[in-house]
């Protein structure tokens, strides 16, 4: 009888392809993982169609799309759709091990036998952020744990770097920065601290009297490349281990990041690319091939039926995701190029997404008082920042017909009502749908005034 294949899933919260080296970042932001992925299979066009955190895990964690889990909201309220099954689920009734790191208290995470949690925030008050240390005291004591007990295990970590606040330790901080962050004549910053529903939240954790947007794009940068650095620690820990070749790695993210993008400041929200794309990593030697990069466009919900295979584990599941294995293998995948995309973070959002167009459908009026219907080419545009919609009704329509008969088919094949016309407490504010984008920006608040008052003070001090 084979042995039983160990599954270490790391899932990285805001990480965006685009800014790792892997994927082609001008930046040295991945070393390690570059290096990692030079041994295992990497997908370069992975999406994240369901944002932001909740739903995206959602359907990691389960193969289905926001349809099946009936999950599209950061603040789901209740379980996922019933009859759904998780991975850690699966994987405890073929005799897994299972624990989860820093993902405690989310739908998604349901079925995991313990759950481990660390410090994943922070605060200029509180000084640099060390994060992934802090992910690696909890977790790599866990995973020596493991390795001990007579059974395979599953490791799900939920690294936290990339995720706001970006307060990296030293020397990460001025890696990709060698300006002067407080100079007055720079403005860039101006409209993120104009922008009241994030701005105390902002002034919680820039440096008080930072100027300069790109220090802060260079935080988060800096961010990852620490904890790119301290994930090397955990590769490390598994080969000290001597579990390399019966233990499949999968790293990827449950969604992007919008830095200085589309008015979305250092958040994930908007459903552009920055927020959609993501990384995607599969390594198992013998099993997964070495240095292959494919370009089909894959998603989320096809990590799970990749790993069961990849595992030789049969679930009897009806996913609504792809196995990957089949790509692996040499063999020709059924195509899924356009697909439909969600938001329920700040914004209530739907759209549809091709190789060539991307519409975006705003069910109510959003915050950042944008358009309700926004058309890009993204072969001629890919950042996204000409807005086709009144010049092209003919390929709105297209596209939302698109769209309509998709959403249609899935609410005959799941018998629900898409669940993103039943989330209308999306926000947790119980007023319903916005009426306004004056209503959504008065309403729609994150962040401390106390805290920013204190900022404030201290930005006094400096100036005294």
């Amino acid at each position: 009888m084979d042995k039983k294949i160990n599954l270490i899933l790391i899932g990285i919260d805001s990480l965006r392809a685009d800014h790792m080296s892997l994927y082609g970042y001008h930046r040295l932001t991945t070393p390690h993982i570059d290096r990692f992925a030079e041994d295992g299979c990497v997908f370069m066009n992975t999406f994240s169609p369901h944002i932001p955190t909740t739903s995206g895990y959602a359907g990691m964690l389960t193969g289905l799309d926001a349809f099946g889990t009936n999950v599209v909201a950061l603040r789901h309220k209740g379980d996922l759709a019933e009859g759904v099954v998780t991975l850690p689920e699966v994987l405890a009734e073929n005799g897994y091990n299972t624990t989860c790191v820093g993902f405690k208290g989310n739908p998604a995470s349901r079925g995991f036998q313990n759950y481990l949690e660390y410090a994943g925030w922070g605060s200029y008050e509180e000084g640099r952020s060390p994060k992934a240390e802090n992910l690696n005291a909890v977790t790599i004591p866990e995973l020596k744990r493991l390795v001990k007990e007579d059974k395979p295990f599953f490791l799900f970590l939920r690294h936290m770097d990339p995720h706001a606040p970006y307060l990296p330790p030293g020397p990460f901080e001025r890696m990709f920065y060698g300006g002067d962050e407080y100079d007055p004549d720079n403005k860039s910053l101006e409209p993120v601290y104009a922008f009241k529903p994030f701005r105390d939240f902002f002034l919680t954790w820039f440096p008080p009297g930072c100027t300069d947007k790109d220090y802060i794009i260079a935080q988060y940068d800096g961010a990852v490349a620490y904890m790119d650095a301290c994930i090397k620690n955990i590769f490390t820990t598994i080969e000290s281990l001597g579990i390399e070749e019966d233990t499949l790695v999968v790293i990827t993210a449950d969604h992007g990041e919008t830095l200085y993008d589309h008015d979305c400041y250092f958040d994930h929200h908007g459903l552009y690319d920055c927020t959609l794309r993501v990384p995607l990593i599969f390594k198992l030697p013998g099993k997964v091939p070495a240095g292959k990069r494919f370009n089909s466009y894959v998603q989320l919900k096809d990590i799970m039926p990749t790993i069961l295979d990849l595992m030789g584990i049969d679930a009897d599941i009806k996913f609504d995701g792809r196995d990957l294995v089949t790509l692996m293998r040499g063999e020709k995948l059924v195509e899924d190029p356009e697909f439909y995309i969600t938001e329920c973070t700040w914004m209530r959002k739907h759209g549809w997404r091709t190789p060539e167009w991307k519409l975006i459908h705003a069910l109510e009026p959003d915050f950042h008082f944008k358009p309700e219907i926004e058309l890009y080419n993204l072969i001629e545009d890919p950042e996204e920042n000409h807005n086709l919609a009144e010049e092209e009704p003919e390929v709105v329509k297209f596209l939302e017909d698109r769209m309509q008969k998709h959403i249609k088919k899935r609410e005959e094949e799941t018998g629900r009502t898409n669940p993103m016309y039943t989330n209308l407490d999306w926000h947790g504010y119980g007023c319903g749908p916005f009426k306004s984008s004056q209503q959504a920006y008065e309403t729609l608040y994150i962040g401390s005034p106390e805290a920013a008052k204190r900022i404030q003070a201290l930005l006094d001090k400096k100036k005294e």
